[in-house]
């Protein structure tokens, strides 16, 4: 949904502005791209605090719409990264039992400790010639000395850590050096999981990457990100990186048809019998109901990993109640990351939401008595029907007996 927005958000600019027929975005180093044409793909990089989250996008003609190239993947590799990374090298300093113990028992403080690193994180630029001063909080300093019985430069020129100086004013002093260390592993992860996105057979071609959210505002990003894929593509940070995906979520409630076509990021389906075929599948899988041979388990999907979806596009299936005057339908929902697979039992796949049907009373059949119709009870055939195409997995239902609609939902939360 993230990455819709930024898109979203540039059309309008663009519409604004069709008088220059120029789309003008800001870049790290202040040069301006020309506008999208239809048939262009990109990358959007959507860099959080807690994870970097890409997808790839063409532009279709005539409508402008979207087309999803390549399903959504991301990792761990926020801006968080570059906070444990300064936790880390404050146990390397000071000790990790007294870290943790610190944590523990002085939360505020600690809190007012990261909120300075946090700080002087964003001001952390490439070629900054002075060193960056982190304020310890007084009682960090205190129940130092009260735990190691020594002061916090004791502690400093013990470590050797020659990139971290102390200062008379109660101030680390973090070089450039420092910083580059804190930043450069969650760095290294963003680039190489572009790199590795763009060097897929769906993906070439790709001209440009838009570097959004919380993070891209870092200066120390954006040039890591300029000097490794610059001459790949062009890097575009749009004006207000920070607010980009707001104001694109807001117009995209204007217009959620802007996607036409997405790739699902999992294989979806349900456990259903089959006819057991012996030599095909295995023994352990075999049920004997009313004198016939069943497989159990087999995987009956409704979409594939990465195949594309249109909007709009459904499937259906019909399911009947397994006894008479059965009210409700509850219906297992199975997923994977891979399509490689037969049965809800292999290894992967795991139970993801489920599906419920109310079943209205049937209506009686002219001429019956007691719904009974003189000749028997019917059986009662529930077709359902869900979307995938959305930006939310939808599913509707009909009693094929008496052509009402049943009540249906699916829940993703509880699993």
């Amino acid at each position: 949904f993230h990455f819709v927005c930024v898109f979203i958000a540039a059309r309008e600019q663009l519409r604004r502005s069709r008088h220059s027929r120029t789309f003008l975005v800001e870049s790290g180093t202040g040069e301006l791209w020309s506008e999208l044409q239809t048939g262009d793909r990109y990358i959007v990089a959507d860099c959080g605090g807690g994870t970097v989250d890409l997808t790839v996008h063409q532009i279709e003609q005539p409508q402008g719409t979207l087309k999803e190239l390549y399903k959504a993947s991301g990792g761990p590799y926020g801006a968080v990264g570059v906070d444990l990374a300064f936790e880390a090298m404050l146990c390397q300093i000071f000790g990790e039992d007294f870290i943790q113990s610190f944590k523990a028992k002085r939360p505020a403080a600690w809190v007012d400790l990261t909120i300075a690193f946090e700080a002087r994180k964003r001001t952390a630029a490439p070629g900054r010639a002075n060193a960056l001063n982190i304020s310890l909080p007084f009682s960090f300093i205190d129940f130092y000395k009260r735990h190691r019985g020594q002061s916090v430069e004791a502690a400093l020129r013990r470590s050797n850590m020659n990139i971290v100086k102390w200062s008379s004013q109660g101030m680390l002093r973090l070089t450039q050096e420092a910083m580059n260390e804190l930043f450069q592993p969650t760095i290294i992860n963003i680039v190489k999981h572009i790199e590795e996105l763009m060097a897929k057979p769906e993906v070439r071609g790709v001209r440009f990457l838009f570097l959004v959210g919380g993070f891209a505002e870092s200066p120390m990003l954006q040039k890591a990100v300029q000097r490794a894929l610059g001459r790949t593509c062009r890097i575009i940070i749009p004006h207000d990186v920070g607010l980009t995906i707001l104001k694109g979520a807001v117009l995209f409630g204007l217009d959620p048809t802007v996607v036409r076509v997405r790739r699902c990021p999992l294989t979806y389906g349900v456990g259903v019998l089959n006819r057991f075929v012996e030599g095909r599948h295995p023994r352990d899988k075999l049920l004997i109901k009313e004198g016939r041979e069943w497989c159990t388990d087999i995987l009956d999907r409704f979409v594939s990993v990465d195949q594309s979806v249109a909007l709009g596009e459904v499937v259906k299936r019909s399911y009947t109640p397994a006894r008479l005057g059965q009210r409700k339908i509850i219906i297992n929902i199975y997923c994977s990351t891979s399509d490689d697979v037969t049965y809800i039992s292999d290894p992967g796949v795991r139970k993801c939401g489920t599906i419920t049907l109310d079943l209205p009373e049937p209506l009686p059949l002219p001429g019956a008595v007691g719904g009974a119709g003189g000749g028997g009870p019917e059986r009662r055939e529930i077709r359902a029907t869900m979307q995938f195409g959305d930006t939310e997995i939808k599913v509707t239902a009909v009693d094929i007996m008496s052509n009402r609609s049943v009540r249906a939902s699916i829940d993703f939360l509880s699993n």
